[in-house]
């Protein structure tokens, strides 16, 4: 086994304060993924998807962010896969930003709901030809019983649809996150971090605290 108990990091950057709040925390949310994407940084717009069953056997993997406004966060999947099972059966998940290089988290919950076909159709068109093929030729977390099987199912629908030119798999499309709660965490020195936190409250009204590290 390896050890890792002496391996840390001290946190250094910078701080976040409660009067670097914005109204509300899409705005906030907004201002970090610039700065991630200006930084240059490695797919700043990969976010951890954590969903779970109805009797509560967690799952999480990586999905990326494709839109982003006031009413929530969209990534694109196969409905059939886990997750997309899992949604089914109980829409509640959490969404999970991370920039090391930044040393900045953002963890968002919420409701997760199917965005409309027109929605997804305009995304699938946007898709270069090869991830459009994918999507319809990958039957997302079934059993394979090989890696040719897959691959034949790529070249038969490129047979069919040489451009790629395919229409948007019923099984596959987008989903949206809708907000309830937004974290910021900000690392700081000797692990005494920021995490300022956006609770929706009665009204609409965001709620803001501050959570110890």
């Amino acid at each position: 086994m390896i050890d890792l108990s002496d391996r840390r990091k001290d946190y250094t950057q910078n701080g976040l304060e409660e009067s670097g709040l914005t109204k509300t925390p899409f705005e906030l949310f907004d201002q970090w993924l610039r700065i991630a994407l200006e930084s240059n940084l490695p797919e700043p717009y990969a976010m951890t998807l954590a969903t779970a069953t109805t009797d509560g056997a967690a799952s999480a993997r990586i999905v990326l962010l494709r839109q982003a406004d006031q009413r929530g966060l969209v990534f694109f999947t196969n409905y059939l896969s886990r997750k997309g099972r899992e949604i089914c059966e109980n829409p509640r998940g959490s969404l999970l930003f991370y920039w090391p290089e930044l040393e900045r988290q953002v963890r968002i919950e919420g409701l997760i709901a199917r965005i409309t076909p027109s929605e997804s159709d305009d995304y699938h068109r946007l898709r270069p030809p090869n991830s459009r093929i994918g999507a319809a030729a990958s039957e997302q977390s079934k059993i394979l019983p090989n890696r040719k099987a897959l691959e034949d199912r790529v070249a038969e629908l490129f047979a069919k649809f040489p451009n790629g030119e395919i229409p948007r798999p019923e099984h596959w499309g987008g989903y949206r996150l809708c907000p309830e709660y937004f974290e910021f965490w900000q690392g700081r020195t000797s692990r005494l971090h920021d995490r300022l936190f956006y609770q929706l409250g009665p009204g609409g009204i965001w709620e803001t605290g501050r959570l110890a590290p």
